[in-house]
């Protein structure tokens, strides 16, 4: 069974992405913010994350800085999912090691289709 770490603080998105991937057949794991993230990456290799960017405590680019640090990690593919829509917000993250940048809001449908691309 495939892992996937969702890391939001926007309680309806993890609700729905949590429900949508258990039905893909994912083992799911959640965290409210990029702390709560890392803590998690320190006993659990997911496969995917999916990573907002703003959150409380430890922003979405500063937790991906910290996973792209840590070896044990290298294969996991990370899809930042955020409102954050400027042209430069995006390049960020894709420049910091995103496999993928999505714009919210975002079709739960077209992710799963996306996160299996990237798995297989």
């Amino acid at each position: 069974m495939k892992k996937i770490l969702i890391v939001d603080d926007e309680p309806n998105i993890v609700m729905s992405l949590e429900y949508t991937f258990k039905k893909n057949n994912f083992e799911v794991f959640i965290a409210r913010d990029g702390q709560e993230a890392l803590d998690i990456l320190k006993k659990q290799l997911p496969d995917v994350i999916i990573l907002d960017v703003m959150m409380p405590m430890v922003d979405g680019f500063a937790t991906l800085e910290q996973i792209k640090k840590d070896e044990r990690l290298q294969h996991c593919k990370v899809i930042f999912l955020s409102a954050k829509n400027k042209e430069k917000d995006i390049e960020k993250g894709l420049s910091l090691g995103a496999n993928l940048y999505v714009v919210k809001p975002f079709s739960l449908k077209k992710l799963v289709e996306q996160v299996q691309d990237l798995i297989q």
